[in-house]
C-alpha cells in the first residue's frame, strides 16, 4: 500500500520555567489511503501533540522538527504554497476531542460548516449550503436544515461531535486525525462515533489517525497500530500482531491492565505497570521505561533503542523485547 501520509524524526519541543521539554521524540508515522492507524499510549504520552504538529496547530511555546513530511507522495515544506496550513482543512482533516470547545459557541452551526467549505471551494452559499445539509444528514442528524440554525450549546455531546464529524467532510479530506472523539460520550454513543467513522472512511476511501488510550476501540477499528511512551513509538505494527503477540514490555503491560472476559474472574486483580512516566524535561537518557520494566538490564540505562523489525511486520524499540511465544498475564 501506498503511503498517504509519511513522515519521519518528529519531535517537539516545549519552553517551559524549568527547561525545555522534549514532547514527542524522533517519531515516525504512515498511514495509507483507507487505512486506520490507531495511535495509543497512556496520557501525556505525546499523542495529542503528535496529531497538533501534524496539523500544524502546535502553542506558540512549542517548536517542532521532522526529517521528512510527505502527503499524496509529495513533500510538504514548513510554509508556503503546498504547506500544512494550505492542506488543513480541505484535505487534511481533525476531529478534536472536545466539540463544544472546538466549536465556535457565538456562531450558528451552519455558519461554520458553511465557512469552511466557501474558504477552500470558493463556492456559493447555497451550494455550501447544501453541501452542509447533505452531510449533517450523512452524519445521522435529523432535520438538518433546521440544525443548520442551532448554536453549539443547543446540542447534545453526540450531536455537537456528529457536527464535527460533518465539518471534517466539508471538502471530502484524503486523511482524518481523530483526536480521541469519543472521550466524553457515553458507551452507546461512543459506539455510534465509531461506526460511523469506519462507514464514511469506507465511503470516501480516506485514511484514518485514531488517536485513544482504549485498546478495546484498537481492537475493534485498527488496521495497523502505533504505542506511545514518554514522547516515543515504542511499538507498531499490523493491529492483530500488536494486540496478539505483543514484544515490547510497556505494550505488554498495558494489554494485561484489560479485563478479559473468559480470562478475568469479576473483582479479580488486573495488571498494574509499577512507578511513574519520567519527566521529559532536559531530555532522556537510555530506555525512558527501564525503571518500571521487569525485563530491563543493564544496557536500558545507556541504550535509547530504535524501531527495529521483528517477526517480519512489527517493529519495537527495545534491547530485551517480550519473547514471540510468551504468555500473556492471566
Amino acid at each position: 500500500m501506498t503511503d498517504l501520509l509519511s513522515i519521519s524524526d518528529l519531535s517537539v519541543t516545549v519552553r517551559t520555567p524549568a527547561g525545555p521539554l522534549h514532547a514527542v521524540r524522533g517519531v515516525d508515522l504512515a498511514v495509507g489511503r483507507g487505512e486506520t492507524l490507531c495511535l495509543v499510549g497512556e496520557s501525556g504520552c505525546g499523542k495529542s501533540m503528535t496529531a497538533l504538529s501534524l496539523m500544524d496547530l502546535l502553542p506558540g511555546t512549542a517548536r517542532r522538527s521532522v526529517g521528512r513530511f510527505t502527503f499524496a507522495g509529495r513533500d510538504v515544506p514548513a510554509r508556503g504554497h503546498g504547506s500544512i496550513a494550505a492542506l488543513r482543512g480541505d484535505r487534511l482533516a481533525m476531529i478534536f476531542q472536545e466539540p463544544m470547545t472546538a466549536l465556535n459557541p457565538t456562531f450558528r452551526i451552519g455558519d461554520q460548516l458553511i465557512a469552511v467549505y466557501r474558504t477552500h471551494r470558493r463556492a456559493p452559499v447555497a451550494e455550501a449550503r447544501d453541501r452542509a445539509v447533505a452531510l449533517l444528514e450523512r452524519v445521522g442528524i435529523s432535520n438538518a436544515a433546521i440544525r443548520l440554525r442551532q448554536y453549539p450549546h443547543e446540542m447534545s455531546g453526540g450531536l455537537r461531535q456528529r457536527v464535527m464529524i460533518a465539518m471534517a467532510l466539508m471538502c471530502q479530506p484524503d486523511l482524518i486525525i481523530a483526536d480521541e472523539p469519543t472521550t466524553a460520550l457515553d458507551v452507546t454513543i461512543q459506539a455510534q462515533i465509531l461506526k460511523l467513522l469506519k462507514d464514511l472512511q469506507a465511503d470516501f476511501g480516506m485514511g484514518l489517525v485514531l488517536i485513544t488510550h482504549d485498546l478495546g476501540v484498537v481492537s475493534r477499528i485498527a488496521d495497523r497500530v502505533a504505542v506511545m511512551y514518554a514522547g516515543r513509538v515504542v511499538e507498531a505494527g499490523p493491529a492483530a500482531t500488536v494486540l496478539g503477540r505483543p514484544r515490547h514490555p510497556y505494550t505488554q503491560g498495558l494489554l494485561d491492565a484489560v479485563p478479559r472476559p473468559g480470562v478475568h474472574r469479576p473483582g479479580e486483580r488486573l495488571g498494574t505497570i509499577p512507578g511513574t512516566v519520567p519527566s521529559l524535561i532536559g531530555g532522556v537518557t537510555g530506555c525512558a521505561f527501564r525503571d518500571r520494566c521487569r525485563r530491563s538490564v543493564p544496557a536500558c540505562a545507556t541504550t535509547d533503542p530504535a524501531l527495529a523489525a521483528v517477526d517480519g511486520s512489527a517493529a519495537v524499540a527495545c534491547v530485551n523485547p517480550v519473547p514471540a511465544d510468551a504468555e500473556r498475564a492471566a
